[in-house]
């Protein structure tokens, strides 16, 4: 024998507490209720314009705070900011919020 009991504990369940508040179901709100009145929103703005430096916002925040590794940190991120306006500006296009000759326009393409 391995010395080990072979018996195995049960887990016992959480016993309820019976009281008829904890076991009724929350009801679901309905969305109109939950979000408001759509009409109370304002008109969607349909110009959409492409950056051409997306990295100037976390530029401004300073070098990121890898030490010894902050000049390739930044090149990594700034090519993150470079897809990310690139996907945006496809979805965009997609979309019909943007001419895609604009957008080819605007990235340089």
């Amino acid at each position: 024998m391995s010395g080990r009991s072979r018996s195995r504990r049960r887990r016992s369940r959480p016993r309820s507490s019976g009281s008829p508040q904890r076991t009724q179901r929350r009801q679901r709100s309905s969305g109109p209720a939950f979000w408001g009145d759509p009409t109370a929103l304002p008109e969607a703005q349909r110009e959409v314009r492409m950056t051409t430096d997306p990295g100037a916002v976390p530029r401004s925040l300073g070098p990121p705070p890898l030490p010894g590794h902050e000049t390739a940190a930044e090149h990594y991120f700034a090519a993150v900011y470079d897809r990310a306006v690139t996907t945006a500006g496809a979805l965009a296009a997609a979309g019909g919020m943007i001419d895609p000759d604009t957008l080819a326009d605007e990235l340089g393409q």
